[in-house]
């Protein structure tokens, strides 16, 4: 039976990136002497390596090995950590990066820079070996002479029957042995059926091996880590003479080369086997703590079909109110029932959510390399520190924030640092700080990221905003909302443009981006002590908690991390000005009032100003009261995308499904005062309602 290997090649892919991050992380913090850090540098480019000659992408192949040779190098002392080297392994996971993703599109990678770096990889190498030349002929001489105390080690290896289907090769093990030392083998045969029985594509061998080496055991595991599972191994140091098969057989023993001549011993004993008595791997530990990969397909379907639950057991629960006035005991314990059914659906809803969840870290983990290479660029010295890593968020707004954050980041970096001179003269260290720290607060998740530069020049933001006639010269904004100028579409203070900075796109895709998420970001900044960005998100966009509101016949949800408080209106506090809008006093702060029936067009209109609800909600740091007729329940729904059910609508983000059947849409908060600017008439007035005697 053939197999199709195309079905792991996701996998491969999957393990192969988080490789790469990992080489890419430990690259930036190697030390010299280093030997945990190397080894797991050198580990996760073996197994990319060994992945791709399985599925024949040979360019990654080819070019992995370089890379593997140059850190088996380092991690036998035969090279020193230095930070040439160090900048080309970092070269060099770009390049197979980018040979991955074009093995991953089909496509053929033409990027120049591979085979510059290639070329580099082979100098480095060339040159260490003819330095290394007079070494390595001591070296064979002495293995050769019997000279050398190096110890021996026995390995049994005996291949489960399905283990070269998933292209793996025996003769690859035994020449990765043979590169660690002289090694002797004796293949056994026994277990060959007849003919007939016979599969060509099984494996029906096994192997003791010997091996004389003074390396360590980690070292010879690592070879046989891409079978381990596919094996019964067992490694063994011993003091003992090199294996024999049978005196009266003739062992070849490979000395200085990588390969391997080998004695085919059959053993005709009619005893039982040896191998089968002996332990193999342990493997108690196989189902603690494991995990399995899903398609994200999968999880998003179990999501929904959840959420299908979580409306049925609200519709049951209507059901249950209507009948709880009866004095029945059928009825009581159905309402019982329906209690215990409402725990479990959330308990199970948010077990589900919590599938979706990964830890920020993913996207933390690009910034090390970035700070890396822009502080070089920038001839700046920059420390990066990370905290909250293992804050969880949904997979889905995790994608979509990286690039916002790339963003801040670079912003902090090119703009906010100063150079190592200009802190020494403000009395500073050399080396700027960039803080990113991630923690739950309420509903959301906060991304901070913060830098101890020289914070924002809100003189020299004014003198633009003027220049680009965002401001003119009768207003006097106060300095936080003249830094959040910077925010403006096409705004920009840098003299010049580079790479990095000075072209006036970006900040205010940052926050529409973060926005559109139904997040925010909030800015500080204090001069010559430096800045903060403080992003905050939903934690997933799979359901929220919503109050429901009540206007006209229709019933909609605002999100409740948008409202700040909720109460009847006072009509002392609501201020009616020629002219213009309504506004009410919140908290010693005029806001203004927008009415939800005037919004949405809705038929009707109160006469009693007083028998109104104001809700007094938050976006983008400005405060709205939202005049409603009432409230109504608070209750966590499901989201369903309008987009792709029926078409965008202005002011709401989304729908949902009462549980009465009924659909009620879910307003959004920052939309409304897009959906004002573009009506005919501005917000609520007081000709809309009796407001005789408010002033």
């Amino acid at each position: 039976m053939s197999i199709d290997l195309s079905q792991f090649i996701p996998t491969f892919l999957e393990e192969s990136f988080e490789g790469l991050e990992l080489m890419e992380s430990s690259l930036l913090t190697l030390e010299q002497g280093d030997v945990d850090a190397i080894n797991a540098i050198f580990r996760a480019a073996h197994s990319i390596k060994g992945g791709a000659g399985t599925f024949g992408f040979n360019r990654v192949t080819d070019f992995t090995h370089e890379v593997e040779t140059l850190l088996d190098e380092m991690r036998d002392g035969r090279r020193a950590v230095n930070q040439k080297d160090v900048n080309l392994l970092l070269q060099s996971v770009d390049c197979i990066k980018l040979l991955i993703e074009s093995a991953r599109d089909d496509n053929e990678c033409t990027d120049e820079s591979i085979n510059l770096v290639h070329n580099q990889l082979a100098q480095a190498l060339n040159q260490q070996d003819s330095n290394d030349v007079s070494d390595n002929v001591n070296t064979s001489i002495a293995e050769q002479d019997g000279t050398n105390d190096s110890g021996l080690w026995q390995i049994s290896f005996v291949p489960h029957h399905e283990m070269l289907q998933t292209g793996n090769d025996v003769l690859h093990i035994i020449n990765a042995l043979a590169e660690l030392g002289p090694v002797t083998q004796v293949v056994e045969c026994k277990n060959i059926p007849p003919l007939a029985a016979l599969h060509a594509e099984e494996c029906y061998l096994s192997w003791k091996i010997t091996l004389q080496s003074a390396c360590e055991r980690e070292e010879i595991s690592e070879i046989f880590e891409w079978v381990e599972d596919e094996c019964d191994l067992i490694i063994e140091q011993s003091t003992g003479e090199l294996l024999s098969p049978d005196e009266s057989e003739e062992v070849e023993v490979a000395q200085s080369t990588p390969t391997v001549e080998v004695n085919v011993v059959e053993n005709k004993s009619t005893n039982e086997d040896e191998s089968s008595s002996a332990p193999t791997k342990s493997k108690s530990n196989a189902n603690e703590g494991g995990s399995i990969r899903v398609g994200i397909d999968k999880v998003d379907a179990l999501i929904n079909r959840v959420g299908e639950l979580v409306i049925t057991q609200a519709m049951l629960k209507q059901v249950g109110n209507d009948l709880s006035n009866q004095d029945n005991d059928l009825v009581e314990k159905l309402l019982e029932g329906l209690v215990q059914l409402e725990g479990n659906t959330r308990d199970l809803q948010e077990d589900v959510m919590r599938i979706r969840m990964l830890p920020i870290s993913f996207v933390f983990n690009r910034f090390p390399r970035m700070v890396y290479d822009i502080s070089a660029k920038l001839g700046k010295k920059i420390e990066l520190k990370l905290t909250g890593e293992h804050t969880e968020l949904d997979k889905t707004v995790m994608e979509k924030i990286g690039d916002p954050l790339v963003h801040l980041v670079r912003n902090s970096l090119d703009h906010g640092l100063e150079l190592p001179e200009e802190r020494i003269a403000a009395g500073k260290d050399e080396t700027g700080v960039v803080h990113l720290n991630a923690y739950h607060q309420g509903g959301y998740i906060v991304i901070d990221i913060s830098d101890d530069g020289r914070g924002l020049n809100t003189q020299r933001i004014k003198e633009k905003a003027l220049e680009k006639g965002l401001l003119t010269k009768e207003q006097n904004p106060t300095d936080q909302e003249i830094n959040e100028l910077i925010f403006a579409p096409g705004f920009s203070t840098a003299d010049q443009v580079s790479d990095l900075s000075g072209r006036g796109v970006g900040m205010d895709v940052v926050r529409r981006n973060i926005e559109s998420l139904g997040g925010h970001v909030a800015l500080t900044s204090t001069p010559g002590e430096g800045s903060t960005f403080s992003v905050s998100l939903p934690l997933t966009l799979a359901i929220l908690d919503g109050q429901l509101i009540k206007v006209a016949n229709e019933t909609y949800i605002v999100p409740l991390v948008s409202i700040i408080e909720s109460a009847q209106v006072n009509s002392e506090l609501v201020k009616a000005v020629a002219g213009n809008p309504s506004v009410y006093l919140f908290r010693d702060e005029y806001i203004p009032i927008y009415s939800v029936r005037q919004l949405f067009s809705l038929p009707g209109k109160r006469t009693e100003f007083d028998e109104s609800m104001v809700i007094i909600v938050e976006s983008s740091g400005n405060k709205y009261a939202l005049l409603v007729d009432d409230l109504l329940d608070q209750q966590q729904v499901v989201l369903k995308n309008l987009d792709s059910n029926y078409m965008a609508v202005k002011g709401i983000s989304g729908a949902t499904i009462l549980g009465d059947g009924g659909v009620a849409l879910i307003v959004d908060i920052k939309g409304l005062s897009a959906l004002k600017q573009n009506m005919s008439y501005e917000v609520v007035t007081a000709s809309d309602y009796s407001l005789e005697g408010v002033a």
